[in-house]
């Protein structure tokens, strides 16, 4: 059973901002520190910090020879089950790093040549460059780095959905960026039949597919060496009927050394241009999983499902907190992959009032990315969103109530007070009633729609 089955949350993985796994199956899915260095948003900024931070400290130490403490601190990047991916089958039994994994990988990195010609920079670079290190082991370190992070989400999000926690629990080892060393404290934790449980942000999982050694080979390295043969006339080019030069990659193979991992790096510090331009392109692919992660869903009955459930609950205070758990995973439907990480009743003005929904602004594209290109002043790293599950028009007292709320909402951009957008249910409905064609831009039409109203009054 899956994380919403077992606490009844009734409801899909679109509506869940959560990779909702079944903890006794692994789910085929990775932490790719590649992917999320490239996603432009809070958590991932944050857990990309720590990445970086622990990675620069591990080849600091590597580079002035204190090998012992080096293998102290890579030692805790063993195996971590707690978020279960990877390609196991049945139980998750990781086919990460386990204790004997990490000691063998750790000589492997002393002896190649990633480490002796500088070539390592990052800690996806281990899959391009050190031997036995692939998909399931990034994402193993990556996790056990990250940790204190996904400690963190999984409260959040324990928290927003009223998922039980139980304290006093060890928190396991995790990067602690500060102290630049591992830490463990005790803290409330996810169970489920003693076992610790994390949650993962689906906005920054990845098939993991992209930054690989055999990309970099295939059409980087052996492209390069085809032009070269090509440019030199070696004895490796071939004549076509047409009079036409050309070089396979096959006899470009043959030609070579073995092509493994340490021939790479040794290409690298001879080509460098290379391998930054296999980074620049392969960033340009990147793109998030799809709202339904793994198991594609009939959307069309589930924003049917949503819009009648809209419809039917009843206005007024008694149906306040199912109206706030509704909209929470409507929204997280229509807006991802441009918002992501919902909190709930997060504080502000030093906790004198609290913001019902705040998502982070996570888009590359679309409405809240080109905001801030219309208007500077209105940077929105977060959104936040007031739920209200009344009929008639919306009174708050920090506005000028004399005119509609619209006029009212134009008078509050240009007091230079910020941009406020009424959504209603009869949008929303309209955006789920698009969703199935037109994805995220069915609710961000709507958000263009208003805000062209409120930067243009009539």
């Amino acid at each position: 059973m899956k994380i919403s089955q077992i606490y009844k949350l009734n409801k899909t993985q679109y509506e869940l901002d959560f990779v909702d796994i079944d903890p006794e199956i692994d789910t085929p899915l990775f932490l790719d520190p590649y992917y999320i260095s490239k996603c432009d948003f809070d958590f991932a900024i944050t857990a990309d910090s720590s990445i970086r931070s622990y990675f620069e400290f591990l080849l600091a130490l590597l580079r002035n020879n204190d090998v012992k403490e080096a293998e102290e601190l890579f030692s805790y990047l063993g195996e971590n089950n707690d978020i279960c991916f990877g390609m196991s089958r049945g139980k998750p039994n990781g086919h990460g790093m386990g204790p004997k994994d990490t000691s063998l990988i750790f000589q492997q990195l002393l002896q190649s040549n990633a480490i002796k010609t500088g070539v390592m920079e990052d800690i996806e670079d281990f899959r391009i460059f050190v031997p036995n290190v692939d998909k399931d082991k990034v994402s193993d370190m990556t996790a056990n780095i990250i940790k204190i992070h996904l400690l963190e989400y999984t409260k959040e999000q324990c928290f927003l959905h009223n998922i039980p926690l139980t304290p006093n629990i060890p928190s396991g080892m995790y990067w602690n960026q500060k102290t630049k060393s591992w830490d463990n404290n005790y803290t409330e934790r996810l169970i489920l039949n003693n076992k610790p449980i994390l949650l993962v942000p689906k906005r920054i999982v990845s098939y993991s597919d992209k930054y690989t050694p055999t990309e970099y080979r295939q059409h980087f390295v052996l492209n390069y060496l085809q032009n070269e043969h090509l440019r030199l006339q070696t004895a490796l080019m071939r004549t076509r009927k047409d009079k036409s030069k050309y070089v396979t990659k096959k006899s470009v193979i043959d030609s070579e050394e073995t092509m493994d991992k340490d021939y790479l790096a040794k290409f690298t510090k001879q080509h460098p241009e290379i391998f930054k331009n296999f980074k620049e392109q392969t960033s340009t692919k990147l793109q998030p999983i799809d709202g339904y992660v793994t198991n594609p869903l009939d959307i069309t009955s589930i924003c049917k499902y949503l819009s009648d459930k809209l419809s039917t609950l009843s206005p007024g205070s008694s149906e306040a907190s199912n109206y706030h758990n509704l909209i929470i995973g409507i929204l997280e439907l229509l807006f991802y992959p441009n918002l992501s990480t919902p909190k709930k009743e997060t504080p502000i003005h030093e906790g004198r009032k609290r913001i019902d929904i705040t998502f982070n602004n996570s888009s590359s594209n679309g409405f809240f990315f080109n905001l801030p290109t219309k208007d500077s002043s209105l940077n929105c790293p977060f959104i936040f969103i007031e739920c209200k599950n009344y009929v008639g028009e919306v009174k708050n007292p920090e506005l000028d109530e004399s005119n509609s709320f619209m006029k009212r909402c134009s008078d509050t951009l240009n007091d230079g007070r910020g941009l406020i957008i009424p959504i209603t249910d009869i949008d929303l409905n309209r955006a789920l009633s698009e969703f199935p064609l037109k994805g995220t831009s069915a609710i961000e039409n709507i958000l263009n729609e208003k805000y062209q109203q409120i930067v243009f009054p009539k």
